[in-house]
């Protein structure tokens, strides 16, 4: 199966020769390989930063710069360090020229081009990849402003900086040279002056130019690399004079009889600029790495953290659950002991209020036998008819007793029923009559009690609450008042809510207790008096029906139970 360009390895041809360059292009594309050309150096250095090739063929003999500036420059860039370069070289100088630039082989121009083709194949076996991976950066080459008064010199410096790679700016005095570092400044590598130039003083454009750096300084991050300042002066230059340049700033004076040591000394400065961003680009993209790495494991312990602590939330909750569950059945059962208790306290009461009248009949039953004895002993004794109307009498009264009692039954039953929990229409004028009917023995006739009962006559709720609420409430009044007293029943219809108002004389319940006496277990009863849960029970009966149950001070001065059910639809 045939491989496509994308697949095909890359190679970047630089050869300057229309000719050989065709037919390297048509060999290489022969065997395999997929290949770009470039014309020059420069070119090819602003073509590897678009894409990487796999390797790069270049002629070491190049218009402008050669193919040994060439491979230093490649050598500088952290992007293009690891690419593998081919060198192809004339046949007496070769390997020196190959292999001193920096190319990774040499292969003389003469030779077989099958030679070629395997010095290829075995370069591109031998890359472990370097591409535009993490760490990787743009491909830069050298800026230098050149500052001369001389069009000539500038021509000619220009050309021989060109040569080595670099991109150069010229000037040609003072104003024009800090204007380009003002527009620009940040981007140059390096500066010559010309500090014997005409028409402009040499050291104090060194001094301004200097300035210029150092206050570029103040917005660059510490250690950051600026640019180099490269005097150039005459022949030889007298001591006075070096020393006044490098006091203005100049970072390096050579004379300008000497272009090719001026050409070394900027490359130099150049390279260490180059490669001291390369490093700190490395240090900054570690320090990236160090931090990401940081917050990836602070992430992870997070998780870990967060996962621990669900867990023991997840325990928590199931034991506030299991908790909750036994809290729930005890208060059930504590519910359930104060109505037994509450009903004991009824059943108690009722049976005292069937004795008595009880008791009465039994002893007119005995009397009613023994005159109707006597009656049929003798009828016609004169008194019989006396006795006979005695025995009605006692009859009559026998019959007062046993509607009572029969009164008291039916109350109890209609309280029972009221018990039951499901919400239905109540009368309340003929629930509150039960009640007190069935605390009668509370009351007695010590305490008197006042209806004004005006509001709805039905209202929509369960039996509960007139039946344990209301007993409660009626029953803690009576206790309350052992001396005697009056209690007053009201009941009102608001707009939206039934209240039923329930006040009496008594003591009352000072401010400070009103918050409490809700709570479960709270009473002002001595021990062994009352359970704590009459009016706890109360609340919650009420906070059923999401009404209200409060307590403040009555008119007399005792306290008055006020509540409110909110009005449903049936």
């Amino acid at each position: 199966m045939s491989e496509t360009a994308e697949t095909l390895p890359r190679l970047l041809l630089v050869e300057d020769s229309e000719t050989q360059a065709l037919e390297l292009r048509l060999l290489l594309e022969s065997k395999g390989f997929s290949v770009e050309r470039c014309a020059t150096a420069e070119a090819a250095l602003d073509h590897l930063n678009t894409r990487l090739p796999d390797l790069v063929v270049a002629d070491h003999h190049l218009p402008g710069m050669n193919g040994d500036e060439f491979a230093r420059q490649l050598r500088l860039s952290l992007r293009t360090r690891a690419l593998p370069l081919l060198m192809l070289t004339g046949a007496r100088d070769g390997e020196r020229q190959g292999l001193e630039s920096g190319a990774d082989a040499y292969v003389a121009k003469s030779a077989d081009r099958d030679l070629l083709v395997l010095r290829i194949r075995a370069l591109l076996r031998e890359r472990r990849g370097s591409g535009d991976g993490p760490g990787s950066s743009a491909f830069r080459r050298g800026r230098v402003l050149v500052v001369d008064a001389s069009a000539t010199y500038r021509t000619y410096l220009t050309g021989l900086l060109a040569h080595e790679g670099h991109e150069v700016a010229t000037a040609e005095g003072h104003d024009a040279a800090l204007a380009a570092l003002d527009a620009d400044g940040a981007a140059f590598d390096c500066v010559t002056i010309d500090l014997l130039g005409t028409g402009y003083d040499g050291l104090a454009l060194c001094r301004a130019i200097d300035a210029r750096r150092v206050a570029g300084l103040a917005g660059r991050e510490a250690g950051a690399p600026t640019f180099q300042v490269v005097g150039i002066a005459g022949t030889q230059p007298a001591k006075d004079f070096l020393v006044e340049a490098f006091a203005a700033g100049a970072d390096d004076v050579v004379s300008k009889s000497d272009g090719e040591i001026l050409v070394m000394r900027v490359r130099s400065l150049v390279r260490r600029k180059l490669l001291e961003e390369d490093d700190r680009r490395i240090a900054g993209e570690f320090g990236d790495r160090e931090r990401a790495l940081e917050r990836a494991r602070a992430e992870a312990e997070a998780a870990e953290a967060r996962a621990a602590l669900a867990g023991a939330l997840e325990q928590a909750n199931a034991d506030l659950a299991t908790a909750n569950r036994k809290l729930t059945d005890a208060q059930a059962k504590l519910v359930q002991a104060a109505k037994m208790a509450s009903l004991g306290e009824l059943v108690a009461g009722i049976a005292h209020e069937i004795n008595n009248p009880l008791a009465f009949i039994l002893a007119h039953q005995g009397t009613v036998e023994r005159i109707l004895g006597e009656v049929a002993a003798d009828p016609a004794s004169p008194d019989s008819a006396r006795r006979l109307q005695k025995c009605g009498d006692r009859v009559g009264a026998m019959r007062m007793g046993l509607t009572r009692i029969q009164d008291l039954v039916l109350n109890l039953r209609k309280f029972s029923r009221l018990d039951e929990g499901e919400r239905t229409r109540v009368h309340v004028p003929e629930a509150i009559e039960t009640v007190l009917a069935l605390i009668q023995h509370k009351l007695g006739d010590r305490i008197a009690v006042e209806r004004d009962l005006t509001g709805r006559a039905e209202i929509h709720c369960t039996p509960a609450l007139l039946n344990q609420v209301v007993m409660n409430i009626l029953g803690n009044a009576a206790d309350a008042m052992p001396e005697g007293g009056t209690i007053r029943i009201e009941t009102r219809a608001a707009p939206e809510t039934d209240v039923i108002r329930i006040s009496d004389t008594g003591p009352g319940i000072p401010e400070a207790l009103r918050e409490k006496i809700f709570e479960p277990f709270f009473t002002t009863k001595p021990v062994g008096s009352g359970t704590g849960l009459g009016l706890a029970i109360a609340y919650s009966v009420v906070q059923a029906h999401s009404g209200s149950l409060s307590v403040e001070a009555a008119a007399g001065g005792g306290a008055c139970f006020v509540i409110g059910i909110p009005r449903q639809t049936d």
